[in-house]
């Protein structure tokens, strides 16, 4: 009983720790001043675990429902895709504006003097089979810098191993389980801008 629970923790501590942004270049200082941010979506290059490209995941996937019922390959690509704009991007800039009630930051895609650009580098959708399931899990390095002069990085950092969770476990949809993954960083980036920069 008690090497479970010290397992448990383990992995806990684990994932916790792997949830705190790296950074790369800058400081969280340089943020202090600013209150308003414009988004940019960056899934160039991104990595899928256990492929060698998204070209070949999206290949075997495709294949795998065609097989099943045709037009259905074809539609898990397109929604593929969609779910950027209509599932991730909106969960996103969500979760990071609620975290500032009285609006001391905030996120959009309209235009603002400084960018903050979110490059997912690795997407793992996860799976809900009903007995078994596993989160899905999103890799990203996040970028502000002053948008007219993209050479003065302000913050580079990076996440790895972000997990979401959502549904009380009825997450069966793919785009639902990955969304949730982006409101977890988008939360992680928020505390830390609250806890760091602000104060």
């Amino acid at each position: 009983m008690r090497r479970h629970l010290v397992l448990a923790l383990l992995v806990v501590t684990a994932t916790t720790y792997a949830q705190k942004m790296k950074i790369n270049k800058g400081d969280i200082k340089n943020l202090k001043d600013i209150s308003t941010y414009t988004l940019e979506f960056d899934y160039s290059d991104v990595q899928i675990p256990k492929y060698d490209s998204e070209e070949d995941f999206l290949a075997d996937k495709m294949a795998k429902r065609e097989e099943k019922e045709a037009g259905k390959g074809e539609e898990f690509k397109k929604s593929w895709f969609a779910d950027r704009e209509e599932r991730y991007e909106p969960k996103f800039i969500e979760s990071f504006n609620k975290r500032f009630e009285d609006g001391e930051v905030v996120v959009s895609k309209d235009p603002a003097d400084y960018t903050m650009k979110i490059h997912s580098t690795k997407i793992y959708a996860g799976y809900n089979v009903g007995v078994v399931r596993k989160n899905a899990e999103i890799d990203a390095t996040i970028t502000i810098y002053e948008t007219a002069n993209p050479s003065n990085i302000l913050l580079e950092g990076t996440y790895k191993d972000v997990q979401g969770y959502g549904a009380m476990g009825n997450d069966y949809n793919s785009g639902y389980r990955i969304s949730e993954c982006y409101a977890k960083l988008a939360k992680n980036l928020a505390g830390y801008i609250k806890k760091k920069a602000l104060k």
